[in-house]
């Protein structure tokens, strides 16, 4: 207990947004994913997901962490199968697939996107790697995305501090409704331990500093100390992926969040999350998210646009 509090001191949140959505019949999409963590909640019908068809009800509460695929099917489990860009793009009224009528009416959801990292570096629930799961019967929950979701309607000042520290709540019941559950115990047990080794750290700071520079398993075993022969499979031991696609991966969230935060182009942009052939960047960027650079900047611009908001029935 001791260390999960010691490493619930050193998180950090980070609200990204929220948008709520109509969807007037089945639909399913086969490969939903996000770079933030998602909670997805039932305003009203019901959402299948994973292939075993578990579903989330109305008031209910679906946790998707950051970079987990997993098949969403909205109010049939057999629904026809559409794009994630059909359901999640810049719409919040969904009307595709119009053959399969909803047999209990609309489908309406609330989706909170947020980012936790731990020592300013590491995304926290990706590291534990806890599957998507429902949030049952939380009042507490519930009440903090409520809260979350008025904040963001709100234009007072103070908003974006409110945001963060309710944020930093809504983690801290999370983590306490999977202990108090007894979810995930083997997971948790061991992809926190970790932390405990500072050289670890000390790679994960060094990693989130130096994105636009050389961090091949040379300069990361220099870091750590250890021999470059060594450096992959230590780190590989500790949080069970390999350094090199744990740089490309901080490296596509920089990117990520420069295309949604900046107005540079493609090129400088690549370059300054260490890729200097802009298009390598391309294909690697668009194998991970599924969609061009491009069209991700203008996806997100038009998200960014005030919609109005989609009351549930």
């Amino acid at each position: 207990m001791d260390d999960l509090n010691r490493i619930i001191e050193s998180l950090n949140s980070r609200y990204v947004s929220k948008k709520c959505y109509t969807i007037f019949s089945a639909v399913c999409v086969e490969s939903f994913y996000d770079s933030s963590n998602v909670i997805i909640r039932v305003d009203n019908g019901k959402i299948f997901y994973g292939w075993e068809n578990d579903y989330a009800s109305q008031r209910g509460i679906l946790l998707i962490p950051s970079g987990k695929r997993l098949r969403l099917a909205f109010g049939k489990s057999d629904a026809p199968t559409v794009s994630n860009e059909e359901v999640f793009g810049n719409k919040s009224k969904v009307s595709v697939a119009r053959d399969q009528p909803l047999e209990d009416g609309l489908v309406n959801i609330t989706v909170i996107r947020f980012d936790i990292k731990i020592f300013e570096s590491v995304n926290f629930l990706s590291t534990l790697e806890i599957p998507p799961f429902s949030i049952d019967n939380s009042k507490e929950i519930n009440e903090l995305v409520a809260k979350l979701t008025k904040e963001d309607q709100r234009k007072s000042v103070g908003k974006e501090r409110m945001q963060s520290i309710l944020t930093d709540q809504l983690m801290i019941d999370i983590l306490r409704y999977i202990l108090d559950s007894n979810l995930f115990v083997e997971q948790m047990a061991i992809n926190t331990s970790y932390f405990k080794d500072p050289r670890l750290i000390d790679l994960f700071t060094y990693i989130k500093d130096n994105l636009n520079g050389d961090l091949s398993n040379k300069v990361l075993a220099d870091v750590a100390n250890v021999s470059e022969d060594y450096v992959g499979q230590y780190f590989k031991f500790l949080t069970g992926s390999n350094p090199q696609d744990y740089v490309e991966y901080q490296r596509m969230e920089l990117a990520l969040d420069l295309l949604r935060t900046s107005k540079i182009s493609i090129r400088e942009l690549a370059k300054r999350v260490g890729y200097k052939d802009v298009a390598y960047f391309c294909r690697r960027f668009k194998i991970v998210y599924g969609i061009p650079a491009a069209k991700m900047r203008k996806r997100d611009s038009l998200m960014n646009v005030v919609q109005p908001e989609v009351k549930p029935t």
